[in-house]
């Protein structure tokens, strides 16, 4: 069973507790299928996906959208201690940036 035009977010890493590897979903974070291979673990992680957005479907529940097709205006806040907020002003004004450029520019390594 396959979701057509599935855009969902998969992941497959190495899982050493389960010595095997492990398929996960970003939006569906409580589903992980193991497998042998990341191959199958991928093709299993994707079939579980699309049973449970059938049975949500059919049980007329909200399906997750995927993260891939979501529009981001690109602001966010972000709280931080006052400290650490002077600190990155100061560092902010030492390189002639603003405190907004050199935020995104740690965010973004």
């Amino acid at each position: 069973m396959a979701i057509k035009n599935d855009h969902y977010t998969y992941r497959v890493t190495w899982s050493a507790d389960d010595d095997e590897y492990v398929g996960l979903c970003v939006e569906f974070p409580s589903l992980s299928w193991l497998d042998d291979t990341p191959e199958a673990a991928l093709k299993g992680i994707r079939n579980i996906v699309a049973g449970v957005i059938n049975d949500m479907s059919e049980n007329k529940e909200k399906i997750p959208e995927p993260i891939a097709i979501k529009n981001y205006s690109g602001k966010f806040m972000v709280r931080v201690p006052p400290e650490i907020h002077r600190a990155l002003a100061i560092k902010a004004a030492e390189a002639g940036v603003s405190l907004n450029r050199l935020a995104s520019s740690k965010l973004s390594h």
